[in-house]
């Protein structure tokens, strides 16, 4: 009896634990595994810099776990997988789900095209705790506040699935590796600007394990209070992991629960809270598919944002004169991650200091984050920019100085990104300009020349913000 092949189609889940697609694939017999760069993309959805670094050694990973036999492929996938099917003799397809509007459309094409031709395909859900069309309130409408989101609609259905263990046996097709190849996708820089990331990152299931069991050990009973401090190992850093399915969230979820059982611990309620906010912002962009382009609150649309391409730039560059953004945003271009507490800092800073449109902190951050996740990335400016389902207020503006001092109290964040501050006192240095000239001068601080001075009054320019918001009220 002749063993079938099947196509497995990895996406953005690419680990062999825990992956329900490629367990059904060996289930029915032979498998050749497959991931395709998609270079159909909408404008301005291609992979930015950070992301394409972080895939192509997540790929090379990949193909280790699967003893060399992934092969890569660059195009169409609505081309290439019928073309597969055919030169493969396959009976079926099978791939794990999704979410991006357009990869939505693309995915429902290539099923309708596969089946027609009489083949069998097959997705499921490898990516989500709850798959957002599971998730109505009782009128079977889709939430809009994540409280209610979580707490109402998610944890009263049932547990999210088990992770599943790794096929017990991965058995290849006998074929010819006619691929492009993964030096063909270009993924990697001209420049090296990516040595720094190098250094601090490991792409690949093994990777995010190691994370994964740090953090357990070492942070998760403190997270409450141990993520808001940026100098601090207090986070679980599986955000890029998670966006390229190198982990489930399920085995995330699961790790911290059989850690920690059904705890009360507020640390531990607050991460897998946490892991709830990524669902919701896949969610978000389930039910309201134009959150990463508009407003999803309309009254923004008329928001009066400034066009200044001379403090955008001093902003993505971190040369704004306030230490606690520049940081932020050094952090991120040296090592393509930044804090959580001070993502929401320089994004405040942007939208309502610098009057700036949360459209070109989304479009900094896709290029430059190494966890750029069109739901989280989306969610979370219109969030800070008060635009957003669940948002912060507008009139609720971050105070960076105050921030500053509150979680970097002796500003060890700050000295470790803007060193030419670092000989400072603490008292200066969240607000250098009020350091006193004979300070400034031991310290090696001259503003405007070793340090910028600010580029905002911060008094001022929150003044502006809320005027500008008073314009769009009503």
């Amino acid at each position: 009896m002749t063993v079938p092949t099947s196509i497995m189609w990895f996406r953005q889940d690419l680990r062999v634990k825990d992956n329900p697609a490629l367990n059904a694939a060996c289930d029915m017999g032979k498998i050749v595994p497959v991931f395709i760069y998609d270079d159909t993309a909408p404008n301005g959805r291609d992979l930015g810099g950070a992301s394409k670094w972080w895939l192509h050694h997540a790929l090379a990973s990949l193909d280790k776990c699967l003893q060399s036999h992934l092969q890569i492929f660059k195009g169409d996938p609505r081309e290439i997988l019928p073309a597969l099917m055919k030169q493969y003799d396959a009976k079926a397809i099978f791939w794990n789900r999704c979410y991006e509007p357009w990869q939505i459309n693309r995915d429902k094409e290539i099923k309708r095209h596969i089946v027609e031709a009489g083949y069998e395909a097959y997705s499921t859900n490898g990516s989500l705790l709850w798959e957002p069309m599971k998730v109505l309130k009782k009128d079977g409408t889709p939430y809009r506040v994540f409280t209610p989101y979580y707490r109402k609609g998610c944890l009263n259905l049932a547990p999210p699935r088990y992770p599943k263990a790794p096929p017990a046996r991965i058995t290849y097709s006998d074929v010819n590796k006619e691929d492009d190849g993964l030096d063909a996708l270009n993924l990697l820089p001209n420049i090296p600007w990516d040595s720094t990331i190098t250094s601090m990152w490991k792409p690949g299931e093994e990777g995010a394990a190691d994370n994964l069991s740090h953090f357990i050990q070492h942070a998760a009973r403190s997270y409450k209070d141990g993520r808001d401090i940026p100098s601090l190992n207090g986070t679980s850093r599986l955000s890029p992991y998670l966006h390229f399915g190198e982990i489930s969230p399920n085995q995330v979820w699961y790790a911290v629960k059989d850690q920690f059982g059904d705890t009360e611990d507020k640390s531990i309620d607050t991460y897998l809270s946490e892991l709830g906010w990524r669902e919701f912002s896949y969610y978000l962009l389930y039910h309201f598919p134009t959150l990463p382009n508009k407003n999803f609150n309309e009254k923004f649309d008329k928001f009066p944002w400034r066009d200044d391409t001379k403090a955008l730039k001093a902003w993505q560059t971190g040369q704004t004169g306030i230490p606690i953004v520049d940081a932020g945003m050094r952090e991120l271009w040296q090592t393509g991650y930044m804090h959580n507490r001070v993502r929401m800092i320089v994004g405040s800073f942007l939208v309502k200091n610098l009057l700036l449109s949360w459209h070109e902190g989304e479009r900094w951050f896709w290029d430059t984050l190494l966890d750029a996740d069109l739901a989280s990335n989306s969610a979370s400016w219109q969030w800070v920019a008060g635009s957003g389902a669940d948002a912060a207020p507008y009139f609720r503006i971050f105070n960076p100085i105050l921030q500053g001092e509150k979680f970097d109290k002796k500003g060890v964040y700050v000295r470790k990104y803007c060193p030419e501050l670092k000989n400072l006192p603490d008292k200066y240095i969240h607000k250098p300009w009020e350091a006193p000239s004979i300070i400034a001068k031991d310290a090696d601080v001259e503003l405007g020349k070793s340090y910028p001075k600010p580029i905002v009054d911060l008094k001022a320019s929150r003044q502006r913000a809320l005027d500008a918001f008073q314009q769009i009220k009503g």
